[in-house]
């Protein structure tokens, strides 16, 4: 099927590809922002307004793709999967910039372990979302993309186990309430970034098998 689309009808492929570009610069900066924070490096507002600046571009990208789903008679696979999958991506990157935002919002000033621990399985996740995305009109990588789609899997479930370790060491006698509730919540944003990592890679593993 893929093999004999019209030119045209790759640009949803493409415009796809664009989208997860954005997410995977996303969480590259937010990964640099969460190592950094404490540091003297990095400038935290800089990298702050780096993720929203990325969510902002795929914005524009999301948009796109539903105009062209509007003007388009034939697409290369289900609209309902197209505007889906964009969907996802779009969910990820607003996931990283609640995370971003999160740092000012509940005033965090350094980072932990396991907060560097997410930020890094969660940009592994998006850089594995991005090839897979940029592989998916290509039959011939049909394999290899289901093969990322598991991988992203599994790195949600190692982040998911860090989390439930980060949350319960929280709760050790005599910590600091306040501390507690804000880091609970600053883990759960994380955990939600791969939890869309996730979605976005259920839909590809649906359009592949639904494509075979």
């Amino acid at each position: 099927m893929f093999s004999s689309l019209m030119p045209q009808r790759r640009e949803f492929f493409e415009l796809l590809a664009a989208h997860s570009e954005r997410v995977v610069a996303g969480a590259n900066a937010t990964l640099r922002l969460i190592n950094g924070l404490g540091g003297e490096g990095e400038n935290v507002s800089a990298l702050v307004a780096e993720v929203n600046l990325n969510e902002k571009e795929a914005d524009k990208i999301k948009t796109q793709v539903i105009e062209r789903l509007h003007q388009s008679f034939t697409t290369p696979i289900n609209r309902d999967q197209i505007h889906a999958l964009t969907t996802d991506l779009d969910k990820t990157l607003n996931a990283l910039q609640d995370v971003a935002n999160a740092l000012d919002m509940y005033s965090i000033k350094q980072s932990t372990v396991e907060a560097r621990e997410m930020a890094s399985l969660g940009a592994d996740a998006c850089m594995r979302l991005n090839r897979a995305v940029a592989a998916l009109g290509n039959k011939s990588r049909r394999e290899e993309t289901l093969s990322l789609c598991k991988e992203i899997e599994e790195i949600e479930s190692r982040a998911d186990t860090i989390q439930h370790k980060a949350i319960t060491e929280l709760f050790q006698e005599g910590a600091n309430v306040w501390q507690t509730m804000k880091m609970r919540e600053f883990y759960s944003l994380q955990e939600a970034v791969l939890d869309c990592c996730q979605d976005a890679a259920k839909m590809i593993e649906e359009i592949l098998i639904e494509n075979s």
